[in-house]
């Protein structure tokens, strides 16, 4: 039961730093089947056995890859990353930007301009009005979502 529990906490403690892996059934190599230390749930340490058994264990790529849940190109790509940034670059990156980046200073000072004229207005209104004087497509979410930010000392 406790043991249970401890992998329960792991694996949400692994998807809160994005290390969860997706595929975890897809790991054969013998050493997630039968090491209790290996955890075929924990992307990280798969990634890096994988890397592994590659230059240590002199496995062939296609042969290592298949038996870690991996393709040949996921293989190359966690090599290069590993090569250029260490351990750390194995851990996945959120894909896309990384803030508002439409929403520039220009634009968010047009917008609580707009809400001094306007203190009612939505953000489907707001976000027409960029579209208007900046030609930018904004989603009304992201403006409210920035706008709440601005709030916050």
């Amino acid at each position: 039961m406790a043991t249970d529990r401890r992998k329960e906490d792991k694996r949400r403690a692994l998807r809160q730093q994005a290390s969860l892996n997706p595929r975890p059934d897809a790991v054969t190599h013998p050493l997630f089947r039968d090491e209790e230390f290996f955890d075929p749930y924990d992307l990280l340490q798969v990634k890096y056995e994988l890397l592994r058994a590659v230059r240590v264990d002199k496995r062939p790529i296609s042969e290592a890859a298949k038996s870690f849940g991996f393709s040949r190109p996921s293989f190359y790509q966690a090599q290069a990353a590993f090569k250029q940034r260490g351990l750390a670059a194995l851990i996945p990156q959120k894909t896309g930007p990384r803030s508002g980046h439409k929403l520039t200073p220009e634009v968010m000072e047009f917008l609580n301009q707009a809400r001094v004229a306007e203190p009612t207005v939505r953000a489907e209104r707001l976000a027409g009005l960029v579209h208007q004087n900046f030609g930018v497509q904004v989603h009304p979410r992201s403006i409210e979502r920035q706008l709440l930010r601005q709030k916050k000392p």
